[in-house]
């Protein structure tokens, strides 16, 4: 196929799954997901009276601001006290409220884990958990304000739902979805700019991964010596999965087929797909900004190992702790960035291959 082909076939890929038209411009908009949960909390109140917000004296930063401007009767100022926080918000859900909470995500889960398990998730309290700043982009704060833990704290909670939305798009409509699944749940949220990858159209729903990037769906793709569909599956999510689009499109001009996957709901996982990508795909790289114990990579290879067992080369940190610089700049020195992903790839390709 020569490149011109390609290209289109790059395009039409783009729309088929309503993703943003300017996915691959200099100029793509850059919003933190913060951003979207905080207009998705306006529209939460605004559908059901019952929807209350917690902070614990992050209001602006969290993008609890316009929630509280809007519904003064309806926020909840604790100050800096988490445990307080969440265990306030359990007994409010108890009184029938929806109850809200936010903080940055290495104080809430970070600090206030036991009463989280023991008052919310024990009792099934649908708290909503908001852990905004998380991850290593989270830059000049250095690693004291980098959760780079909080997935493999919460997935393991009885009862929580974890979500970790790709822009803020995604973390608007899932905001508007757990108001309304009665469930303790946990939204992940950055801190810095991350490119807005889905649009308004993008489909959306809490347990089910999507795929955003699938070239060799088309016949004309189909040249792996294995006969699978793809060469290999990256399951993301966060705003790594704009990285695995990048690595991606590079692969794709270079005749190397990549199916990406935006797995926002790393619980319940959605193990349907996960197991259709490595019966079709036979290897997978998963990519995340958390620990690789524990988080995303952890529990893609639980699946695996036990429905359909494939290689799997994880991208995310290994094991260290943050440190203070930009955004751009960690993610770099800790390899989170598109050569780091195509790098996996290629040394998972030839795992499989052997």
């Amino acid at each position: 196929m020569n490149l011109g082909l390609c290209r289109e076939r790059l395009s039409q890929n783009m729309n088929d799954k309503n993703l943003n038209p300017k996915l691959f411009d200099q100029d793509i908009e850059r919003v933190p997901s913060r951003d979207g949960f905080g207009e998705g909390l306006v529209l939460a109140g605004e559908q059901d009276k019952n929807v209350v917000a917690l902070c614990a004296d992050l209001t602006e930063s969290t993008r609890m601001q316009e929630f509280k401007n809007k519904f003064i009767e309806r926020f909840f100022e604790v100050g800096v006290a988490e445990q307080n926080l969440v265990t306030t918000a359990s007994g409010m859900a108890a009184c029938g409220k929806i109850a809200f909470t936010a903080s940055y995500a290495t104080f809430s889960p970070g600090r206030n884990w036991e009463q989280i398990r023991t008052t919310i998730c024990y009792n099934d309290q649908p708290v909503k958990i908001v852990g905004a700043h998380a991850g290593i982009s989270v830059g000049p704060d250095g690693a004291t304000h980098q959760a780079l833990e909080d997935i493999a704290l919460m997935r393991v909670l009885p009862n929580m739902v974890v979500v970790v939305p790709a822009d803020s798009i995604e973390a608007k409509k899932a905001t508007l979805a757990i108001a309304k699944n009665n469930k303790p749940s946990y939204i992940r949220l950055s801190r810095d700019k991350v490119p807005t990858i889905t649009t308004e159209e993008t489909p959306f729903e809490i347990s089910r991964a999507e795929v955003l990037w699938d070239l060799s769906a088309a016949e004309s793709f189909r040249h792996s010596s294995s006969g699978r569909f793809a060469d290999v599956t990256v399951i993301a999510c966060g705003q790594i999965v704009y990285q695995a689009l990048l690595a991606a499109k590079e692969l794709a001009e270079n005749k190397i087929s990549v199916r990406v996957i935006n797995c926002h709901t790393i619980k319940p996982i959605d193990v349907k797909t996960i197991i259709q990508a490595a019966e079709e795909t036979g290897a997978i790289v998963t990519a995340e900004e958390h620990q690789i114990n524990g988080g995303l990579g952890s529990a893609v290879a639980e699946v695996v190992s036990e429905h359909f067992p494939v290689p799997i080369k994880m991208v995310g940190i290994k094991d260290h702790f943050g440190e203070s610089g930009e955004g751009g700049e960690l993610l770099e020195k800790f390899g989170l960035t598109k050569k780091d992903i195509i790098k996996a790839i290629t040394q998972v390709i030839r795992v499989k291959n052997k």
